[in-house]
Parts: C-alpha cells; sequence; structure tokens
C-alpha cells in the first residue's frame, strides 16, 4: 500500500483508490473529431474494456463507416485480449458511438451513466421521437449509478458521476487512472461547455471537485483534445496537474468565478458539427434510428438547439 493511498484511507472516496494498480492503456485518436478512445487492460488477465469508441460519418453524403473502431478490434485481436465492457462516459455530443458494431464483432457489454434516462428524455422532445423510443435506457446493458463497482477480469472499477457537461457523464476509476471523459480536458484546455440541455456551470465545477479530490499522482485520461497553441496532441495528465494548472479550475478558482467564466465562454461557441447526428445515435447506444420502411434515417430539428 502506498503512502498516499493510506493518507486517503478514511476519507469518503478511499473505497476507488489503489495507486497500486496499473492497468495497460491504449490510446486511439480521431483526428476528425479530435476523440481520443481507450483500450484499457487488466495486466492480471486478457480483459480489456474499451472506453469512448468513434464511429466515422461522413456527414455531407450520410456515410458511416468504422475504420476507427477496425482499429481498435484489430488491437484488441492481435494482443489476444476478451472484451467484458464498452464504457461509454456520457451521450457524446461531437461523434458517434461504435459501441453496437464494436459488441456484435468482440461481444461485452455496454454501459453508461443512469441518468441517461434524463438525456434521453430532454432529446426525445427535440427530435420528436415517437412512443417507440423507449427513454429508459434500456438499449444499454448496464446503467451506472453513483459509486457502482464493475470487474474487468480482476480489476476493479469505481463509477463517480460527474454531470454538468451533460447529466449523465461519469468518471471511470481503475487503479491508478480515471477517464473522465468531457468532464476535464488537458490543463490548458480547461474544462468541457455547460450549455447544452441539461448541462449546469455550477453542477460541473462541483464535479470536477469531486474529480480534484483523488490523489495527486491519480492519472486522468481525457476524451477530448484541441491542441492549444499548436502543440502535440496529448491525452494523459494528474490530478495534480490539474489543480496546479488547469486555466478553469486550477490554483484554487472558485465556484463563483468558474461559472462566470464558463458561462461567458460557453455563449462564444458554436454548436459542434456533429451533434445532431451524435445526440439521436449515442442516445440510442449507438444504434442509427430507422424510418417506417427500416431505413436508416436520420433527422434535422429546426430551430430547436
Amino acid at each position: 500500500m502506498t503512502a498516499e493511498l493510506c493518507q486517503w484511507k478514511g476519507s469518503f472516496m478511499s473505497a476507488y483508490v489503489d495507486l497500486s494498480i496499473t492497468p495497460r492503456v491504449e490510446a486511439f485518436f480521431d483526428s476528425a473529431t479530435n476523440t481520443i478512445s481507450y483500450v484499457v487492460q487488466d495486466l492480471d488477465s486478457l480483459a480489456c474494456a474499451v472506453i469512448d469508441s468513434v464511429m466515422d460519418i461522413d456527414y455531407a453524403v450520410g456515410r458511416l463507416t468504422q475504420a476507427g473502431a477496425d482499429r481498435m478490434i484489430d488491437y484488441i485481436k492481435r494482443h489476444g485480449l476478451r472484451l467484458e465492457w464498452i464504457i461509454e462516459t456520457h451521450v457524446h455530443a461531437d461523434h458517434l458511438s461504435a459501441a453496437p458494431y464494436i459488441q456484435a464483432k468482440l461481444g461485452g457489454e455496454i454501459g453508461i451513466g443512469a441518468e441517461i434516462i434524463t438525456v434521453q428524455e430532454t432529446f426525445g422532445k427535440v427530435f420528436n421521437e415517437g412512443t417507440e423510443f423507449q427513454r429508459d435506457g434500456s438499449q444499454f446493458d448496464r446503467l451506472f449509478q453513483d459509486g457502482d463497482e464493475y470487474s474487468i477480469g480482476g480489476l476493479r472499477a469505481y463509477v463517480l458521476a460527474t454531470p454538468g457537461h451533460t447529466a449523465d457523464c461519469m468518471t471511470h476509476i481503475m487503479g491508478n487512472a480515471a477517464f473522465v471523459g468531457d468532464t476535464l480536458f488537458m490543463p490548458d484546455g480547461g474544462s468541457a461547455r455547460a450549455d447544452f440541455p441539461g448541462g449546469d456551470a455550477g453542477v460541473l465545477y462541483d464535479s470536477i471537485q469531486k474529480i480534484l479530490k483523488l490523489p495527486d499522482v491519480m492519472r486522468l485520461f481525457v476524451c477530448h483534445d484541441y491542441t492549444q497553441n499548436g502543440r502535440e496532441i496529448q491525452w494523459e495528465t494528474s490530478v495534480g496537474a490539474e489543480k496546479r494548472d488547469n486555466i478553469h479550475v486550477g490554483d484554487g478558482k472558485t465556484r463563483e468565478e468558474f461559472v462566470r467564466l464558463r458561462t461567458e465562454r460557453d455563449a462564444q461557441l458554436n454548436m459542434p458539427n456533429l451533434m445532431i447526428p451524435s445526440l439521436q445515435i449515442n442516445m440510442r447506444a449507438g444504434e442509427v434510428p430507422k424510418d417506417d420502411d427500416g431505413n436508416l434515417m436520420l433527422k434535422v430539428p429546426i430551430n430547436s438547439l
């Protein structure tokens, strides 16, 4: 047991922290959406999990392909791994999930935060979905509650609810690694926007503070990186680095300061290019909706987003 782990015994998050375990993390960068997906392996077995996979879309012509997902599948097969989980940290609004495609090839359970039902209810109205669209999260195999535990082989994983960007955002902690989705970016990138329906800058600040209460040496893996100031792509940081250097929450910034900064920043941002297809597909666990004739079909709501 490390000294830092000992210090955390008795804290409300002590059950989540075991810095002596270092899972193998392989990152896959999608340049079209600046998304980083991960394969996380339990070193004591061949079990693994996929986190935040990407399905490719040529939106101009409505064509879906799976080159990015195939790279992850090839990696898993080449290393003889057994896929047990396909994790979505939240319903992404800027890229499409490849979860059902990967599941069909390799198996595994698809998991997301239980507040997916709130997201489904919100965007079910936006896209005028009929009663055939279930708003109970049943499209997913597992709905995670705050504090839930699951296993990847012998690797114990824990789930923290970290809403604010979306209602269903979750952080997944595995040994000395935590996968924060869009809740935090690299220190020079700050944090995710909080102006989508169901988002809340104050709630996002509170969620970030939960993450920053983890040990300073905890590795944090982000879902997006936008190469601030032309630097190389990065996806791994730490709690200590975020507490010290994050431009939105570092150096002891208050909740009031963050909410003001985040609100002003969000007012300047355009909607993500792939928001319309992403929400419709991702709230269905990666399945593309169909029209009455069974054809794959997306809707474009006018003046609703």
